[in-house]
């Protein structure tokens, strides 16, 4: 891999260098180069390339922006885009941790089932042996950053917690 970082150059503008026309940059540039096929990529590889793949989706690369504007998305609907790992919240794309993402996506796929704190840290975090308390740090995380008005988890007084009833979420694979 190698990354090259680029300074603003100022060209006048039409002047053409080495024969192509030059655009004029207003802010510094930075190219990265990722040979995929030379072998399998690493586990931060692969997150960098998603990474960048959201960037260019959310029209901040050149990589993938579309001629014709797509509609705004509705901000009421959460989306849970499985391939690339994000959370989208209208056209904002939602940065959740790896339990935060699994602990949404798993009660989502379950709507109108109530899971206790330790079946939580059983089937999201693969053990059942820490302070049940966990989940509920958590949960309180994610209705933080999903805002008070995304009412998307409800607690179930004395047993645990599940998806609310009138959330708007849907699994995209």
């Amino acid at each position: 891999m190698s990354v090259v970082a680029i300074t603003p150059r100022q060209h006048p503008s039409g002047r053409t260098h080495r024969g192509r026309l030059v655009r004029r940059r207003t802010g510094p540039t930075l190219t990265i180069t990722v040979d995929l096929a030379a072998a399998a990529t690493s586990p931060r590889l692969h997150r960098l390339v998603e990474l960048l793949g959201e960037l260019a989706e959310a029209g901040e690369g050149r990589l993938s922006r579309d001629p014709v504007a797509a509609p705004p998305a509705d901000p009421s609907v959460v989306r849970i885009l499985t391939g690339p790992r994000t959370v989208r919240q209208g056209d904002r794309v939602i940065p959740l941790t790896r339990i935060e993402y699994d602990l949404l996506l798993f009660l989502a796929e379950r709507p109108r089932r109530v899971f206790t704190r330790l079946q939580l840290l059983n089937q999201v975090w693969g053990y059942d042996h820490a302070v049940a308390r966990t989940v509920d740090v958590h949960v309180r995380r994610l209705r933080a950053k999903l805002g008070a008005g995304t009412p998307l988890l409800t607690t179930v007084h004395g047993v645990g917690y599940r998806l609310a009833d009138d959330a708007r979420v849907s699994v995209e694979r």
